[in-house]
């Protein structure tokens, strides 16, 4: 079984913010995270409205800055501000396969397709900050096009210090199975990521010569998931206690309009699966107001 800082938390764009991250390591300490992707360009410019932009990273143990776009310049400037805000290492989003970043603006899964643009990025990252870079991608754009194992090469000509890859192509987006191939012979270490969401699924990518395991979607609703693959926790008996733990440091973090808005999908994952979910929540995306959501939170998971 992997060691607990070889298990990392996916970046999940909207998901796996500051808050977030902040009730996953209540129950893993040492997991590795990775923020939500951000924009070099929103990061480095300031832009206000995107609240990311201005994180620091000290007090979260050993977490990687994720960063997007396609312009190496810039992307080495947002590299330095985050290892500035204390990320512990930059990792360059290469597989995003959503058309506003694979296609529009030319950066995620596109640079798949670039591998000379990607090297240059990578390079440039890795010379403007003391930390680690890392790369996350996927097997290749399409089931024709599967050279993911040339872009670790590129990667690794350009000081990167690992790859994590998802066993899905662009094309296939979040669609179908994540099949990873048996690790072949890289000159990095390679981390999985792709529908992993037990210990049996970690142990069976260990054995497939992988380094580490990356778990995505698996968290949505269990945060604690961490915690019961590293063997420190189970599933915890008080989750009402920590749905509403998780609304109060959105509500510090988002201001409470944003927050009781946001908060709707994460309370659709919370309570997926258990009585009466479904009525909880209609009621919940009706729902404005802080008090109102508490109250029926309360009621839903009997919160004294």
């Amino acid at each position: 079984m992997f060691s607990n800082n070889q298990i990392f938390t996916a970046p999940l764009a909207g998901i796996t913010d500051k808050p977030f991250r902040r009730i996953i390591r209540q129950f893993a300490p040492d997991v590795s995270m990775v923020t939500e992707m951000i924009s070099c360009h929103s990061l480095v410019a300031g832009h206000k409205n995107c609240v990311r932009n201005f994180d620091t990273y000290s007090d979260e143990g050993n977490i990687g800055a994720q960063i997007f776009g396609a312009e190496p310049e810039l992307m080495g400037q947002a590299a330095k501000i985050l290892q500035d805000a204390g990320a512990k290492w930059i990792d360059i989003n290469m597989g995003c396969p959503v058309p506003k970043v694979a296609t529009r603006a030319g950066a995620g899964a596109f640079l798949m397709k670039n591998h000379l643009l990607a090297g240059r990025i990578i390079e440039k990252c890795v010379q403007s900050v003391q930390i680690p870079v890392s790369v996350k991608t996927r097997l290749g754009w399409d089931e024709d096009h599967k050279d993911w194992q040339d872009l670790v090469r590129v990667a690794a000509e350009s000081g990167a210090k690992f790859v994590t890859v998802h066993g899905r192509t662009r094309a296939q987006g979040y669609s179908g199975k994540s099949v990873l191939p048996v690790k072949p012979d890289l000159p990095l270490p390679i981390i999985a990521n792709g529908d992993l969401q037990s210990v049996e699924d970690i142990e069976k990518v260990q054995k497939s010569g992988y380094d580490g395991a990356m778990i995505g979607r698996a968290m949505l609703g269990h945060p604690w998931i961490f915690g019961q693959i590293c063997g420190i926790c189970d599933v915890p008996k008080n989750i009402g206690d920590i749905v509403l733990q998780h609304l109060n440091l959105m509500i510090g973090y988002y201001g409470a309009k944003a927050a009781v808005t946001m908060f709707r999908k994460h309370l659709a994952w919370y309570s997926a699966g258990m009585p009466n979910s479904a009525q909880f929540r209609i009621m919940v995306n009706q729902i404005t107001d802080e008090k109102e959501l508490v109250k029926i939170i309360k009621d839903f998971w009997s919160v004294c």
